[in-house]
C-alpha cells in the first residue's frame, strides 16, 4: 500500500514536472514594472495592444512612395534593410517614406497570443491608417516577414500599391506543392530543424519546451548554428558585426522568446487559412507589382520550392541571385536594386 502512494505521488510530481517544463514564463511587456522601457513611438491597435514602430527616408508629406517594411525572425524594427542600406541621395531622389514596425512580441509592441496568418496583414493595415499612408500603400518583407507578405496580398490587396518579398520563408506543409518535392527539401535540412518544425507543426504547444530543452537537437536558427548560413553569408556576417550593426539584435526578444521566435515559428509553420500558391493577382491590369527575391545557395529557404511557386504564379517578378544565400539584403546595392524594380521597374 505504501508503495502504491509513493509511486502515484511520484507519478503526480513527474507529470506536474513535465506540465511545468512545457509552460513558457510570461512576456516581460514593454512598460510594466518588470519589463524594458518604452522608448519608440507607438500605436493602440483595435485590440489594445500597442505597435512600435520607426520612420526613415523622406517626411510622408512630400513622400512619393511610402512603404511599410516587415522584419525577420528574432530582429526587430531596427533591421529595416530596405531604409538602412540606401544613401540619403538615393532617399531623396526616390522621394520614398518608409517606416518599420516590431511584429507583435517582438521589440516594442506587444505580444499576441491570438495571433494568426491574418491578425498580421490586419495589424500591418491598421498602422497604414493611423499613421495616414493612404489608400495604397507598399510592402516589403524579408525572410519570416517576407512570408507575411502572402498574408498581405491574400487579404488586404486592395491596400497594396506594390509587394517585395525577399527570401520569404516557406511552409513546408502548404498543400500545394508536389509530396515529393517537398518532402525532398524538408529532409535536406538538419535533423534538429527538421525536429522543430514538426514540433511547431504538430505539436505547437510543445514548441517552447522543444526549443529549450538540451536532451535533443532544436532549432539551427535560434542556437545560430554556422552551417545554415553560406559562404557569402558567413562573410555579410563578419562585416556586419565589423559594422556594429548586429547591436540592435538583442532588442528583438527582449520581452521573452516566447512570443517572439517561438510563436513565430507556430505561425509560420503551422496548419494556414489559404495556400499562397493559389493566390490571385493583386494587379490585373498591372498597376502596380509583386516583386520576389531569392538566393540559390539559400540554406534556410529551399529554392527549388521557390521557383515552385513563382512556377504556378506567372505574374510574380522572380529574381533568382547567383552564388547568393539567405542574408543577400546586406549586399552593397541591393536595397536600390529591389526598390527600383518594385517602385520604378528598375529604371
Amino acid at each position: 500500500m505504501m508503495f502504491r502512494s509513493l509511486a502515484f505521488l511520484l507519478l503526480v510530481g513527474l507529470v506536474a514536472w513535465a506540465y511545468q517544463a512545457t509552460q513558457p514564463p510570461p512576456p516581460k511587456i514593454c512598460g510594466s514594472p518588470d519589463g524594458p522601457p518604452i522608448t519608440a513611438p507607438r500605436i493602440k491597435l483595435r485590440d489594445g495592444r500597442y505597435l512600435a514602430y520607426k520612420e526613415h527616408g523622406v517626411s510622408k508629406q512630400v513622400a512619393k512612395y511610402n512603404i511599410i517594411f516587415v522584419h525577420g525572425f528574432g530582429s526587430s524594427r531596427h533591421d529595416a534593410l530596405i531604409a538602412t542600406q540606401l544613401s540619403p541621395e538615393l532617399v531623396e531622389d526616390l522621394g520614398v517614406y518608409i517606416v518599420s514596425f516590431d511584429r507583435p512580441g517582438y521589440g516594442e509592441s506587444d505580444p499576441d497570443p491570438k495571433r494568426t496568418v491574418k491578425s498580421l496583414a490586419l495589424d500591418i493595415e491598421e498602422l497604414a491608417d493611423q499613421l495616414g499612408l493612404g489608400s495604397k500603400f507598399y510592402v516589403v518583407g524579408y525572410s519570416m516577414g517576407g512570408q507575411v507578405i502572402w498574408s498581405c496580398l491574400q487579404y488586404i490587396p486592395h491596400r497594396i500599391a506594390g509587394a517585395t518579398l525577399h527570401a520569404p520563408v516557406i511552409n513546408y506543409w502548404w498543400p500545394g506543392f508536389p509530396a515529393n518535392l517537398s518532402t525532398d527539401a524538408y529532409y535536406k535540412q538538419p535533423p534538429g530543424d527538421q525536429w522543430a518544425l514538426r514540433v511547431a507543426h504538430h505539436v505547437p504547444w510543445l514548441t517552447y519546451w522543444w526549443n529549450t530543452q538540451t536532451f535533443f537537437p532544436s532549432s539551427s536558427v535560434i542556437v545560430g548554428k554556422p552551417e545554415i548560413f553560406s559562404s557569402q553569408d558567413l562573410e555579410i556576417i563578419r562585416n556586419v558585426m565589423v559594422s556594429g550593426r548586429e547591436n540592435n539584435k538583442p532588442q528583438g526578444k527582449q520581452q521573452g522568446e516566447f512570443e517572439s521566435v517561438h510563436r513565430d515559428l507556430m505561425i509560420g509553420f503551422g496548419n494556414w487559412e489559404f495556400d499562397p500558391i493559389e493566390i490571385k493577382n493583386p494587379f490585373p491590369n498591372n498597376e502596380g507589382s509583386v516583386h520576389l527575391w531569392q538566393g540559390d545557395e539559400d540554406r534556410l529557404v529551399p529554392v527549388e520550392l521557390q521557383r515552385y511557386i513563382v512556377g504556378k504564379l506567372p505574374w510574380i517578378h522572380y529574381h533568382e541571385l547567383p552564388g547568393s544565400g539567405h542574408l543577400f539584403p546586406y549586399k552593397d546595392g541591393m536595397s536600390e536594386a529591389v526598390l527600383r524594380a518594385m517602385l520604378t521597374g528598375g529604371k
